[in-house]
C-alpha cells in the first residue's frame, strides 16, 4: 500500500513535469501554457470575490458580512482561485514537496490575473527561520520574485519574521490576526503601494 502510494504520488509529479503537457490530465497543452484549455476552463476560479478580502461572495457583492463589520488592514485581496481541487493540490506538491513545476503553474496562474491595483513594490510573506530550515525554502518568496520579474515590479526584502507561532490551517480569522500579532517587522518604511504576495489566502 504504501509503495502503491508512493509510485502514484511520483507518476503526479512526473506528468506536471513533462513539457507540452497538460499538468492535470497529460493532453496536449496550450502553446506555450502547462494546461489545456477544457482544464483551465474547470480549475475552480474565484468568479465572485469580496473586493477587500477575497473571500467568495454572492453575485454583484463587493463586500463580504466580514469586511462590512471588521474591516482589514488591507484595501483589496485578489484571489483568482480557489484552494480546491487540482489547485489545492498543486499548492501542496510545491509547498510540501519544493516542486518547481507546481510554482511555475503557480505563478503563470497567478499572472492570467495580476493584481489590479497598481504597486510600487511586492513584499513576500516573511517565514521564521526555524520554519525555513525545516521547510527548506520560502513558496510566497519564489512566488514574489518570479512575479516582480514578469512583471517589472521591485520586491521589498526589509521585513523579517520575528514570532515563531503556530500554523494558522486550523485557526479562523480573528485566531489567524490574534496569531500574527506582532509577528513582522519591517527595518524600514514600505513604499507608499505595496501588494502583499503569499500562495493561500484565508477563507474563514
Amino acid at each position: 500500500m504504501v509503495l502503491q502510494q508512493w509510485l502514484q504520488r511520483g507518476s503526479r509529479w512526473l506528468q506536471r513535469g513533462m513539457p507540452g503537457y497538460c499538468a492535470f490530465c497529460m493532453a496536449t497543452a496550450l502553446p506555450g501554457q502547462g494546461w489545456c484549455a477544457a482544464c483551465l476552463k474547470e480549475l475552480p476560479w474565484n468568479l465572485h470575490a469580496c473586493q477587500q478580502c477575497g473571500d467568495p461572495v454572492a453575485h454583484e457583492t463587493p463586500l463580504c458580512g466580514h469586511c462590512l463589520t471588521e474591516p482589514p488592514a488591507f484595501t483589496a485581496t485578489q484571489a483568482g482561485l480557489l484552494y480546491q481541487g487540482a489547485i489545492k493540490a498543486l499548492v501542496h506538491d510545491f509547498k510540501f514537496h519544493a516542486s518547481s513545476r507546481a510554482g511555475i503553474l503557480l505563478s503563470e496562474l497567478m499572472l492570467l490575473a495580476p493584481p489590479l491595483i497598481k504597486a510600487n513594490a511586492f513584499l513576500s510573506v516573511p517565514m521564521h527561520p526555524t520554519h525555513a530550515r525545516t521547510r527548506g525554502f520560502n513558496q510566497s518568496h519564489w512566488l514574489a520574485e518570479r512575479l516582480s520579474q514578469q512583471l517589472g515590479v521591485p520586491m521589498v526584502s526589509s521585513a523579517t519574521r520575528v514570532k515563531h507561532s503556530p500554523s494558522q490551517r486550523t485557526l479562523n480569522r480573528r485566531q489567524r490576526a490574534a496569531n500574527l500579532a506582532g509577528a513582522f517587522v519591517l527595518a524600514s518604511p514600505p513604499p507608499s503601494h505595496v501588494v502583499i504576495i503569499d500562495d493561500v489566502t484565508s477563507d474563514t
